[in-house]
């Protein structure tokens, strides 16, 4: 008598294994100048999109601000993040005195590497023929792919905190001790809103989920959808979430010190981030490489045409990070961290539960009947509660309470206690005239660097 877990693999056989899993044998038999063209196609690809995203952002950005934007270098100034890259190369390479030199250097490199290795499994199309040989338009896959992604982005915070602790400056530690809290907070929610895909997709193989959205996407699984959407941002240090950065706070926060090529890997890593994670939201939301599921669009899901697919949707993503910048201030560093902790994890471990209820109920129940009821009964008790909401009236009074407190407490020149008026030996033979007194204990005479003066 065998058993079977919720994804369909008997018990004792690894995750690897279950009936959801694509065949990736294949991925092992190019041959070898074929996978160098493949990681050459992947790394272009990845420096053509930072290039293009950061004349993209300030054009989108300008044009919300009704201003003009890069307008000087290339056709319609967009060759101006590549003449930004080239000075950035010319400039002055400074390290401080007090910084550990090798770490130093090495820190914007630590952070630069993993952007660039998370996208390798992303997968970019179909099946195509490159020089007569049949391949995947994509670099690799694993049965754990998404793990994967999620195992480099966690390495690139290394680098913010290794820049932060060797550049021997105060500001720089503290951005990179919040850059470390952030990615283990927000990196948390992520994982669970992955979970979610996982139990509907049967595989962590990123092509196997991009195969198992052919009729549906996963957009459908809103909660993990928003979670993800809202972990990305968080994730990649992006506004409203760049509290490791904040020059109003931090100066320039972990790369405070640093300049020239070392600052350019930092906002390299930064845009391939942004780059990276548009991606698996592509992959694992809105069917990678596969057109919409519309009857007339459906057939275009052959040969190099789903490249375009792919690329329109990584866009779309990198326009909401474009749009969410030029709109959304910068949170409050607590009220970043509770809504991480308190809001984006309790909800995602409620949605996840939710998921695989319905999935073992889905599967394993015959007579459903009394599931329908006990749901009925839960939805009806939930909608009640709502209903009468004894608890959010009562808190709304203890707000309300407070604030009046707070009024009542708030500084005031009528509790101010002001000295009484003395007026001087000279003015008491003549007719005194009244004091210019503005507020109601306000005093005529002023304390200057001498003693009391008369106003006249």
């Amino acid at each position: 008598m065998s058993y079977s877990s919720s994804l369909g693999a008997p018990v004792g056989q690894p995750l690897a294994a279950a009936a959801g899993d694509p065949d990736l044998s294949a991925f092992g038999s190019d041959p070898f100048w074929l996978i160098l063209l493949k990681a050459v196609a992947v790394f272009a690809f990845l420096l053509l999109t930072t290039l293009f995203a950061i004349v993209f952002e300030r054009k989108v950005v300008a044009r919300m601000q009704q201003r003009v934007g890069p307008n000087r270098h290339g056709p319609k100034g967009w060759l101006q993040s590549l003449a930004d890259g080239v000075k950035l190369m010319l400039k002055e390479d400074i390290i401080p005195v007090l910084a550990d030199r090798p770490v130093f250097i090495l820190a914007p490199i630590v952070s630069a590497i993993p952007a660039f290795l998370a996208f390798s499994v992303i997968p970019f199309g179909p099946d195509v023929s490159i020089f007569g040989h049949h391949t995947a338009l994509q670099l690799a896959d694993l049965p754990v792919a998404v793990l994967f992604v999620l195992s480099a982005s966690s390495l690139g915070v290394y680098g913010l905190i290794l820049s932060g602790w060797a550049s021997g400056s105060t500001y720089p530690l503290l951005g990179s001790l919040r850059s470390a809290a952030q990615i283990i907070s927000y990196e948390v929610a992520m994982g669970l809103s992955f979970v979610a895909v996982f139990l509907n997709s049967g595989t962590l193989s990123t092509s196997g989920i991009v195969a198992g959205q052919r009729h549906w996407w996963n957009v459908w699984l809103v909660p993990s959808f928003i979670i993800y959407c809202i972990a990305m941002v968080g994730e990649t240090n992006r506004t409203p979430f760049d509290l490791p950065e904040a020059e109003g706070e931090l100066v320039g926060g972990f790369h405070t010190e640093y300049s020239s090529i070392k600052f350019a890997f930092f906002f390299l890593a930064e845009y391939i981030n942004t780059v990276t994670v548009s991606a698996v939201a592509t992959t694992l939301f809105l069917g990678g490489w596969q057109p919409p599921p519309i009857p007339y669009l459906s057939h275009f899901d052959t040969g190099w045409f789903p490249v375009i697919w792919f690329v329109l949707k990584l866009l779309a993503f990198l326009f909401v990070f474009i749009w969410l910048r030029g709109t959304l201030p910068r949170l409050r560093y607590d009220q970043f961290m509770a809504f991480g902790w308190k809001v984006l994890i309790p909800v995602g471990l409620v949605w996840l539960l939710a998921v695989a209820t319905f999935k073992v109920y889905r599967e394993n129940v015959t007579d459903r009947t009394p599931w329908l009821i006990g749901f009925g009964i839960a939805v009806g008790i939930l909608l009640i509660i709502t209903l009468l909401d004894p608890g959010a009236r009562k808190h709304a009074e203890r707000l309300e309470a407070a604030e009046q407190e707070r009024t009542r407490n708030a500084p005031s020149l009528e509790r101010i206690p002001w000295p009484p008026h003395q007026p001087s030996s000279q003015s008491s033979s003549k007719s005194p005239s009244p004091p210019y007194t503005p507020g109601p204990h306000r005093p005529s005479s002023v304390i200057a660097a001498g003693g009391p003066r008369q106003e006249s």
